[in-house]
């Protein structure tokens, strides 16, 4: 199967990207090469690619990507840094 890829990239302005794709080094080029314009990275550059991890299913690397879109910064924090604990109390409503 082929390796998809959800990637989360952080921007000069210190926001994140959050994306997918089968091709993670073309892709990386292309964000730090501002090879598309309307893209959200094109006026935040430099990126630095800060996490990544492989899927060899598309359709879970897209639903992953969907996911990680919604989270807050805090969040995706958790994630890069691999803070677990933080991650699933982040992930607790509070009512």
């Amino acid at each position: 199967m082929k390796q998809s890829y959800v990637y989360i990239l952080k921007c000069s302005d210190d926001s994140y990207y959050t994306g997918v794709t089968s091709n993670l080094t073309k892709r990386l080029f292309q964000h730090e090469s501002g090879f598309y314009p309307e893209c959200y990275t094109f006026k935040k550059r430099p990126i630095d690619l800060v996490y990544f991890f492989d899927f060899t299913d598309i359709t879970l690397a897209i639903e992953k990507e969907k996911q990680i879109k919604k989270w807050s910064k805090a969040k995706k924090e958790a994630l890069i840094n691999g803070d677990f604990d933080a991650l699933l109390n982040l992930a607790k409503k509070k009512f």
